[in-house]
C-alpha cells in the first residue's frame, strides 16, 4: 500500500484522524471545501477547540508529514469523513459522501483502499462501491471498500482515536483485511471485523441506544419536576442499586451523533424504530419545556418586582467543555427565548468560543453579575461554584444540583 493518503474533510473527526496518521510518519493529504481550514492548518494551526489536536497538527505539519487543499491527490488510501446532514422530515443526506466520493473518482486505481467514516444509512458504502464502479467499470472488484464508523468523545478525541475498538466492515473479506490493515498501524483498540451494512447499522444503533438512555433520564426530570422531587437527588440514589445506571439529564441532546443518527433508522424503518423514534421526541421537547420554564420564570420575576428581568444563558455548546455547538439544545433554547425579546437584558455566555455570528457574546462572570435570572443549559467547569445569592437559577444541566 501507498505511504500517502488523502482525508476528505478536516472537520472534528477528520483533522484529528490526520493528525495522528501523520503521527505514524505517513503522509497525508487533507482536503476540505473551506480555504480558511486549508490555510489554517498549512500554518500548524487548528481552526477547532480539542485538547491536544493543537500541538499533533503543528508537529506533523512542521514534520511535512500532513498538508491541506482543497483538491485531492492520488494516494493509496483515501477516507471519507464529511458532514451527513439531513433533508427534510429528517432523511439523511448523503450528497456530501457522493460528492467526496466523485472528487476521488479519476484518481482511483487497482489495490486503492477506500473508507467511509461518515456517519451514513445502511447500504450507503454499497451505493459509491456501485457509483465507482459505474465510472470506473475497469476497477471493478480492483479496490479495496469498507466502512468505518468513529466513536470518539469530544474533549478526549486524540485519546480515544488511539485506544478505542474499532469496527471494520469491507464489501468483502479482501476488503476487510486490507482496511484492519491499515488501520493497525495506528490504533492500538481490537479491530472488530464484519461486513460494511453491519458496521453501518453498529455506528446507528451506538447512539441510538445513548439516545434512549438520556431520553429515560430527560423523562425523569419532566416527571419530577411535576412531583416536587429533586431529580438529582433521585438518580443518585436510584443509581445506588447494582444494576441501576441512569444518566443525567440536561436541556435536550446535541452534537453531530446521538441527536443526529437515530433519525437515520428512523427515516429507513419508521414502523419498526418505535422507541428510538420516541426518545428522540423527547428529547427534542426537553429543549421545548426548558425554554418554556424560563420564559415562566420571567413571568413571575415581572409580577412580583413590577419590573421585566435580566437573563443570563450559560452556555450554548451541546456539551462542557467543549465549543461545538452542531445539534445544540441550548443555541436552540437560547434563539426561542429571544425571540420577540429584543428590548429586554439577556446574555448570552459560551466561554470556549470567542465570539458568535449570531448572538453577541458575554463573560460568565459579568453575566452571573448583571443577570436577575440564570439559567444553566451547559455545566461548563467556569460555571461551578459561583456566587449565585439573590438570583434566581434554572439548573438545566446539574451545575448546582
Amino acid at each position: 500500500m501507498s505511504q500517502n493518503v488523502v482525508m476528505i474533510g478536516l472537520g472534528y473527526i477528520g483533522l484529528p484522524t490526520a493528525a495522528l496518521i501523520a503521527k505514524n510518519q505517513i503522509h497525508v493529504h487533507g482536503v476540505d471545501i473551506n480555504q480558511h481550514v486549508v490555510d489554517t492548518i498549512n500554518k500548524g494551526q487548528i481552526h477547532i477547540v480539542e485538547p491536544e489536536l493543537d500541538i499533533a497538527v503543528s508537529d506533523a505539519v512542521k514534520a511535512g508529514y500532513l498538508k491541506a487543499d482543497t483538491k485531492p491527490i492520488e494516494a493509496g488510501a483515501y477516507l471519507i469523513v464529511v458532514p451527513t446532514p439531513f433533508k427534510a422530515k429528517n432523511e439523511p443526506d448523503i450528497s456530501y459522501v457522493e460528492a467526496a466520493t466523485k472528487a476521488v473518482l479519476p484518481l482511483l486505481k487497482a489495490g486503492d483502499l477506500y473508507i467511509i467514516e461518515s456517519t451514513s444509512p445502511v447500504g450507503t458504502t454499497e451505493k459509491m462501491m456501485e457509483l465507482i464502479y459505474s465510472e470506473r467499470p475497469e476497477l471493478k472488484d480492483q479496490l479495496h471498500i469498507a466502512y468505518c464508523p468513529e466513536r470518539v468523545l469530544p474533549g478526549n478525541v486524540m485519546y480515544e482515536l488511539v485506544n478505542n475498538d474499532r469496527v471494520i466492515g469491507g464489501v468483502d473479506d479482501k476488503s476487510t483485511d486490507k482496511a484492519i490493515e491499515f488501520y493497525s498501524r495506528f490504533v492500538s483498540g481490537k479491530l472488530h471485523r464484519t461486513n460494511a451494512r453491519t458496521a453501518e447499522m453498529c455506528k446507528l444503533v451506538e447512539n441510538s441506544s445513548r439516545d434512549v438512555q438520556i431520553a429515560f433520564a430527560n423523562e425523569l426530570s419532566l416527571i419530577c419536576d411535576k412531583a416536587g422531587i429533586n431529580v438529582w437527588e433521585l438518580i443518585e440514589l436510584a443509581n445506588k442499586h447494582p444494576r441501576v445506571n441512569i444518566l443525567q439529564p440536561g436541556c435536550g441532546v446535541g452534537g453531530h451523533c446521538i441527536a443526529v443518527d437515530p433519525y437515520f433508522i428512523v427515516a429507513e424503518y419508521p414502523m419498526e424504530s418505535k422507541i428510538i423514534g420516541t426518545a428522540r421526541e423527547i428529547n427534542n421537547y426537553k429543549s421545548f419545556w426548558c425554554a418554556e420554564k424560563i420564559q415562566n420564570a420571567k413571568l413571575e420575576f415581572e409580577l412580583k418586582n413590577g419590573r421585566k428581568p435580566s437573563v443570563a444563558l450559560m452556555g450554548l455548546a451541546f456539551k462542557p467543555d467543549i465549543d461545538d455547538l452542531r445539534e445544540s439544545p441550548a443555541k436552540y433554547i437560547a434563539q426561542r427565548v429571544l425571540q420577540n425579546n429584543s428590548n429586554e437584558d439577556h446574555y448570552i455566555v459560551e466561554p470556549n468560543v470567542d465570539e458568535h455570528k449570531v448572538f453577541k457574546l458575554t463573560d460568565y462572570k459579568e453575566a452571573v453579575e448583571k443577570a436577575d435570572i440564570i439559567a444553566f443549559l451547559v455545566a461548563h467547569k467556569q460555571f461551578k461554584n459561583l456566587d449565585l445569592s439573590g438570583k434566581t437559577v434554572l439548573d438545566f444541566c446539574g451545575v448546582i444540583k
